[in-house]
């Protein structure tokens, strides 16, 4: 059960004051300084030029650049792992936000400490309001989708555009059923309700929804001078009409919201008795006697548009605070949290049982919500396919193996902390309480593996699929990020992980699939997302794909820029160095034509392409909401030269291509140092730039000469040979 206030800042989840479809690129960036940082590659220049332009063109993403926001806001939890490490290392110190200067690392402190986590240990995904879930996901919600209802007395507080088109707000109810209570008409506030006698009710007019679409309700409301009154909803459906005790759901104590609009959301689908086509519901105030005051803003169903990857990108993205920073009181808050945060996904996903994330939420059992009837048309199957993650068309769900690799590779970094903070006791973290084993953990990370290898593989084409949904039915559209992440976390075995890369390389042939060969690069910078035409795998609002060319859509045949990084990752895993550094070069000479053109969205109109942004569907994920594409030049640092924080300094291990006879990197910030790094064949030089640790620094470098012990302090250049 979840009980808020409207909080402007969470409520506006963007984080900017203003919803989603106001986001653009088009925002104050801070300016180019000189010591923003910079890859080198002598007799690279041109690669390096575009590269470097590409990193500074989306540092920092959009939601870190609004100068309005408040500095204490959380972040969307959705970009947390993906997002926190290329923030860190090139921030760029103080700017200017809302009425003071905080650094990006400060607004992401402030997130991480800040961000949501309900009694139970959900993690919000504070992305904007909508009329979703309020610590989900924005849509779907009841709005034009049969089985669903709601009504609005005002769209006050809410941070909803649908509310002004499919909902139009209601002045006055008609059909409502009202006992002990005078209705004193309705303003931009919400519809006044007079209490003038004891147990006071309102009835809703007679209608019918689907209990199955409905696995919240959410009030929306204030009250005065309710006292100890303790309200609860009740309900009667088309097969039991009347109202009886065994059908209500009391609100918690602090949903009165005496004085102050807010929201609460009742969680019936874990009643026995909700269920079948609801007729009506009846707020009953159960108020001890007259002369209170009510203000009901809005009442209407939701759907459970939570995410179930929310938790592990948390966790994964307070670990990498940690390990760049070296904040050792940050993580003394955090640990807490961290801990909480898996054990709410354990407990949750049954992944001790399961050994693999098992989604049981009502509307993600893994099941497609677009059927085809026998004569092609699509068939909707309301309530079925909401999404769990990134790609919110596609129902993954039940045994889902996009949130499981993500499980897998929190387990592997969280077995490593708890591994340190043994090692550490200095740091005065609290060992004991909630500590996981990491020995248990990482046998756990190794049987998650195993298992999902196992279940999620599909021989038959030599990949990772979708499913299988609870009715044990596997989807396969070629979705290329999903193997890619599986190789770039570690979590595909190593036949796998070819067999992966000589299908999106093009030297395996799928069969039936849509694309193949070249042509899973036709966007250049990246593969397509998916390899095989999807006109049927979505949630059920989605029911029109066929209408869109394969191509024309991120999640059918387009390409999102941000995944190139995985695919990258991916190469150097698993092909080499000089295949990854091949790849990287065709995506600087796209970036290079794309910005001589006007730039992305000048370039594609142009051609006739539309870009996916702002709430508008396209094939091409680039700029805008699409804030990963800070990810690509990451190669460069976390890829070639191999660098990695630790918890008490970091290691360096380069890989570089062939075509480089060295490769530097400036401005990498850790720990209070401003570091430069040049990579060789035969030798590592590090420089301090700037700055002072927090604390000892230790550099690690495997197959380098013993590193000796450096006091940064006094220190600013340190050379190892082979």
């Amino acid at each position: 059960m979840t009980t808020s206030r409207f909080l402007p800042a969470f409520l506006a989840l963007a984080l900017s004051g203003v919803p989603w479809s106001g986001r653009s690129q088009d925002v104050p960036v801070l300016p180019t300084p000189e010591r923003f940082p910079q890859f080198s590659v002598p007799g690279q220049e041109a690669a390096m030029s575009a590269l470097n332009a590409l990193h500074r063109l989306h540092y920092p993403p959009v939601w870190l650049d609004y100068p309005h926001r408040d500095p204490q806001a959380g972040l969307c939890t959705l970009w947390d792992e993906w997002l926190t490490g290329p923030c860190l290392w090139a921030d760029l110190g103080s700017f200017q936000v809302c009425d003071g200067k905080v650094s990006i690392t400060q607004r992401l402190r402030n997130s991480f400490l800040n961000k949501i986590i309900d009694a139970e240990g959900y993690v919000a995904t504070h992305q904007h309001e909508g009329i979703g879930h309020v610590l989900g996901w924005p849509f779907p919600y009841w709005i034009n989708n049969p089985g669903a209802w709601g009504v609005h007395f005002s769209a006050r507080g809410t941070v909803s555009a649908v509310l002004t088109k499919g909902a139009p707000v209601t002045s006055q109810p008609e059909g409502w059923i009202l006992t002990g209570v005078e209705g004193r008409g309705t303003d931009p506030e919400g519809w006044r309700l007079q209490l003038t006698a004891s147990d006071a009710s309102i009835t809703t007019a007679p209608g019918s929804f689907d209990a199955f679409q409905a696995p919240f309700i959410q009030l929306r409301w204030s009250g005065k001078n309710l006292g100890s009154a303790q309200p609860f909803l009740e309900w009667d459906s088309e097969d039991r009409p009347g109202f009886t005790a065994d059908r209500r759901m009391a609100l918690p104590a602090a949903a009165l919201m005496e004085g102050e609009a807010g929201c609460v959301m009742l969680p019936l689908h874990r009643h026995p008795a909700w269920r079948g086509r609801i007729a009506r519901l009846r707020l009953r105030f159960a108020n001890e006697a007259p002369g209170a005051e009510v203000l009901l803003q809005a009442l209407f169903t939701q759907y459970d548009t939570r995410h179930n990857i929310n938790n592990f990108d948390f966790i994964r993205g307070c670990i990498d605070f940690f390990l760049w920073t070296g904040d050792v009181e940050f993580l003394r808050q955090a640990l807490p949290r961290i801990r909480l945060a898996l054990r709410y996904a354990q407990a949750e996903f049954k992944t001790r049982e399961n050994r693999c994330v098992l989604t049981s939420w009502v509307g993600h059992d893994g099941r497609s919500g677009v059927e085809r009837a026998a004569d092609g048309s699509a068939v909707m199957k309301p309530g079925v396919g909401i999404g769990n993650n990134y790609w919110d068309l596609l129902p993954f769900g039940h045994k889902d193996s996009y949130a499981t690799i993500r499980y897998y590779d929190t387990l592997v970094r969280l077995a490593a902390l708890e591994r340190d903070i043994d090692r550490h006791p200095e740091w005065a973290l609290p060992v004991g309480e909630g500590r996981f084993d990491p020995d248990d953990l990482e046998r756990h990370a190794a049987e998650v593996k195993a298992e999902g290898n196992r279940i999620f593989w599909s021989e038959e084409t030599g990949r990772f699929v979708a499913g299988p949904d609870i009715d044990g039915r596997r989807t396969d559209y070629g979705f290329t990020f999903l193997n890619t992440d599986a190789i770039h976390y570690g979590f595909a075995t190593e036949p796998h992980a070819r067999r992966i890369m000589d299908w999106i390389e093009g030297r395996r042939i799928v069969e039936g699939d849509t694309s193949t060969g070249d042509d899973i690069y036709h966007f250049r910078f990246g593969p397509r997302s998916t390899t095989k035409r999807n006109t049927d795998y979505y949630f059920w609002r989605w029911s029109k794909a066929a209408s869109i060319p394969f191509g024309g859509q991120v999640q059918d045949g387009g390409a999102v820029l941000g995944w190139s990084y995985m695919d990258l990752m991916a190469r150097l895993q698993v092909e080499g160095p000089d295949n990854a550094w091949k790849r990287l070069q065709e995506i600087t000479r796209w970036f290079t034509e794309v910005q001589e053109g006007g730039g992305y969205r000048e370039y594609y109109r142009k051609l006739g392409a539309k870009l996916q942004g702002d709430g508008a569907a396209g094939g091409l994920g680039l700029d805008r909401e699409f804030f990963e594409s800070l990810l690509v030049p990451q190669i460069m640092l976390r890829g070639f030269l191999g660098l990695s924080p630790t918890a008490t300094g970091c290691r360096i291990e380069p890989r570089l291509p062939g075509a480089f006879p060295s490769l530097t990197i400036e401005g990498i910030r850790i720990k209070g140092l401003t570091l430069s790094v040049t990579a060789t064949t035969d030798a590592l030089t590090v420089r301090k730039r700037s700055g002072v640790a927090y604390g000892p620094f230790t550099l690690e470098a495997p197959g380098y000469r013993s590193v000796p012990a450096v006091d940064w302090s006094a220190t600013s250049e340190v050379t190892l040979t082979r």
